[in-house]
């Protein structure tokens, strides 16, 4: 008999993974859903919250910018269980927003992994931003653009980062763990995520369905990342087709 060590389970997994993706399988359905509309909701309003955060520091000049930098990106490498252990006493019940009843709820969830993305988009935006040619600032003051044509100006020139930014949010959502599950108590049906079904299965010495569904994550989080980074070249291409055109307009 041959020992494959763990390679015999990683082969069942990926066909278990097949299974449970062609037969529809009500609850793997339910569970990834869970984890997409927590961690899309996250990113968005991560996006919303972190893209105007980060532009707003790498455009403006002021006596505690370069603190504020060094706290955001303190915040990037925040420790997931840190969050989830603040968040968790935070909305207890005998934490200040108890009364919010959230605690084990998908909101609860959104609002942890909300937590952990922010930063993340506003480091990612600040960073593109700031690496924006600076003569780009000084050509629009120049042709007579208000502030906040200027501003515009500047963000359609890093849309390649913030394109990014929003990438790198997701992927911090999407395989988030240890936060989730202390605030969303892992519950079937309702706040059981791809992440925390994993670490139950895995638990549990299921190992064939943990794989399976660890393939299903990464095969979900490929896809949307794919469609992402699609968007992202296409601006790239934009980019460089409005480089061309600049340099050598049509005659």
């Amino acid at each position: 008999m041959i020992y494959l060590g763990g390679w015999e389970e990683i082969g069942f997994g990926l066909f278990r993974a097949l299974q449970l993706i062609f037969s529809g399988d009500p609850e793997v359905l339910q569970i990834t859903l869970i984890s997409l509309r927590v961690s899309g909701t996250a990113t968005l309003l991560g996006a919303a919250i972190g893209i105007p955060v980060g532009a707003s520091i790498a455009l403006r000049r002021f006596p505690a910018r370069t603190l504020l930098i060094s706290v955001i990106n303190t915040l990037m490498g925040l420790p997931p269980v840190v969050v989830g252990l603040f968040l968790y006493l935070m909305l207890s019940n005998f934490g200040p927003m108890g009364f919010l009843r959230l605690l084990y709820t998908p909101e609860a969830m959104v609002l942890a992994q909300l937590v952990l993305v922010a930063p993340i988009t506003a480091g990612v935006t600040l960073s593109a931003v700031s690496n924006v040619d600076a003569r780009l600032k000084e050509m629009a003051v120049s042709l007579g653009a208000d502030p906040l044509q200027e501003v515009r100006i500047i963000l359609r020139e890093a849309r390649l980062g913030l394109l990014t930014a929003v990438i790198v949010g997701f992927g911090s959502a999407i395989s988030e763990v240890g936060a989730i599950m202390m605030v969303g108590g892992n519950l079937l049906g309702y706040t059981r995520a791809l992440t925390t079904a994993i670490v139950l299965l895995t638990n549990q010495g299921a190992f064939t369905e943990a794989i399976a569904l660890g393939i299903i994550l990464l095969g979900l989080a490929f896809a949307i990342n794919i469609l992402l980074t699609y968007l992202q070249l296409r601006t790239k291409a934009g980019l460089f087709a409005a480089e061309t055109e600049r340099h050598h307009p049509a005659t």
